[in-house]
């Protein structure tokens, strides 16, 4: 997952410190869900009324998908009201030569390989896999001036790169060179020919996409543009948020001699199959409305109840129809349920300090807001009032939607893919509900899982693959051994944040934990109105890459 779009007022540049970043004289060259509440119904029929999904994440990212709904992959997928982007009124300034959506970045398409991993005629195959540059405020090839790059997440790019300010704001400082690189099988990054129907029609056109094809697509990429550009010495940091940023993570230890350090923020590298607790996610989100207020969390907690028993009583479907404001096609209370727990595990992850618009419109602090909603004492004794207000913060902050629909399986960031990758190697265990949680209490079954999968995609799950091919088990005793350079942040506010690393590992594989962080909120454009704890965190990912580069730059001139 990302960002937010910068905030009315201007450029921001200017309200982030550098540490001096030399450019050694001596040098020769000195230098980061497919679902409608239709979908979610039926995947209820097989997992749990409360199976929320293993995203962008986180993604993210992620990621690790926005607006959403409980995928039949087990994948928290954004969809109500289907918000689109919509960035915030300005953007940093940049010069008058640069295209593509908001000025921000030029469009750019790579020939990349289908298969990197095996040599069957098929798989030299090719695609066209888009990527967005900006040069502003590059230094160039003679400088040997860095290069940023964004490890796209599951969706497409340019909403990514919409909402990575921090990349923005700290090109200028650096000198650097932006690169976001989309993910393969999503945006217009399509295999077979570039169509969506071709790439997504069985298991065969999708069984390339994964995370480490993703990897080596970037790998490839990055290698090919350096020499394109003659900035072979140009050291590379990558970036990324939510499921981004476990691939940005994951760049750093399969690839150290591209990569020479790596920002992973939200990146829950841990919540896979025996690794991570699957009741931690649901924890955590029952946590904050708790401590936001005991009541907040009380009338939720007994709603769903009331939800299925106002639902089975004749003319209930009605009544609940009427009390959340939804369509005329609403005709399921899962449908409902599915709906509400959405507006609250997003509202969780994007508990911002400021306004955002990266999902959809909130305010600053979103769960503050929906608890006073709820703690209304105008509503009396009606729950679904109180739970309705709720979800208005949520799905119609800015106001001007007269009915929810439901029934709307909308995909505006092309986020469908993840289904995919949810049900073969990303199998995140998250959805477990302890008697205490805010959602129904349910025993986390990995069966229902895998049943799904099968009933919806033909595909076995792999659930130990990813802590086999990229760590999980032991990670600090691991990473200590031969990994370096990679910032691991977490806002623990936000449910990924219980897979993530939450401690440092060595002076190089440095853990920032804000405790009223969400989800990669150090990523999103600053603002006059930021917190200073999180105003820290920036300074503190800044001074480390600053300390990545200076040392890179050092070892070239010997």
């Amino acid at each position: 997952m990302a960002v937010s779009c910068p905030p009315a007022g201007g450029n921001h540049l200017s309200r982030l410190t550098y540490p001096p970043l030399p450019f050694p004289s001596q040098l020769k060259s000195p230098y980061s869900f497919t679902s409608s509440a239709a979908a979610n119904t039926k995947a209820r029929k097989i997992m749990s009324a409360t199976q929320l999904p293993s995203n962008l994440l986180l993604c993210l990212s992620l990621i690790f998908q926005c607006s959403f709904a409980v995928s039949p992959f087990g994948k928290i997928i954004p969809r109500f009201p289907s918000p689109l982007i919509h960035p915030e009124n300005s953007q940093p300034s940049l010069s008058n030569d640069q295209s593509g959506n908001n000025g921000l970045y030029k469009t750019r398409y790579f020939t990349q390989i289908l298969d990197h991993f095996s040599y069957r005629p098929e798989s030299y195959q090719t695609f066209q896999q888009r990527y967005l540059i900006n040069s502003t405020f590059w230094g160039g090839p003679r400088r040997n001036a860095p290069i940023f790059v964004y490890t796209g997440n599951e969706g497409d790019i340019e909403w990514f790169a919409q909402n990575t300010g921090f990349m923005f704001e700290t090109a200028p400082h650096f000198n650097a060179l932006l690169v976001f690189i989309e993910h393969r099988y999503y945006g217009k990054s399509m295999p077979f020919g570039g169509k969506k129907e071709v790439a997504y029609s069985n298991a065969s056109m999708l069984g390339y996409l994964s995370s480490t094809q993703a990897l080596a697509d970037y790998a490839t990429l990055i290698t090919d543009l350096k020499k394109n550009l003659t900035a072979e010495h140009s050291p590379v940091v990558v970036f990324g948020g939510s499921y981004g940023g476990m691939l940005a993570a994951w760049f750093r230890l399969k690839y150290p001699h591209i990569a020479i350090g790596a920002l992973s923020s939200s990146a829950p590298i841990l919540d896979f199959f025996n690794v991570t607790s699957p009741y931690i996610f649901n924890d955590i989100i029952t946590e904050t409305f708790q401590s936001e207020s005991k009541n907040c969390y009380k009338v939720i907690k007994r709603s769903w109840q009331k939800i299925e028993v106002m639902a089975k009583q004749q003319g209930g479907l009605e009544i609940l129809r009427k009390s959340f404001r939804l369509c005329k096609n609403f005709k399921d209370a899962e449908y409902l349920t599915g709906w509400l727990e959405t507006a609250l595990v997003y509202a969780a992850m994007t508990d911002y300090p400021t306004p955002s618009n990266f999902l959809t419109p909130l305010p600053a602090y979103p769960i503050k807001q929906m608890c006073k909603a709820i703690d209304d004492p105008s509503k009396g004794d009606d729950d679904f009032a109180k739970l309705y207000g709720a979800a208005n913060i949520y799905y119609n902050y800015s106001g001007g939607i007269s009915c929810f629909d439901l029934m709307d399986d909308s995909d505006p960031h092309g986020l469908s893919g993840w289904g995919w990758q949810a049900c073969t190697e990303m199998v995140m265990p998250i959805d477990g509900n302890r008697e205490t949680s805010i959602f129904p209490a349910y025993k986390y079954n990995y069966t229902d899982t895998v049943s799904s999968c099968a009933a919806d995609s033909s595909v076995v799950s792999r659930p130990t693959w990813i802590p086999i091919e990229f760590g999980g088990h032991d990670i600090r005793r691991t990473l200590r051994r031969f990994g370096s350079n990679i910032i691991f942040f977490n806002g623990l506010r936000d449910p990924w944040s219980g897979g993530g690393v939450l401690k440092s590992i060595s002076k190089s594989i440095v853990a920032i934990v804000a405790e009223k962080g969400a989800h990669h909120v150090d990523l999103r454009y600053s603002t006059s109105e930021d917190p200073e704890w999180l105003q820290d965190v920036r300074k503190k990912e800044i001074k480390i890459i600053s300390g990545w580069i200076s040392q890179y730059y050092r070892d070239l001139a010997k």
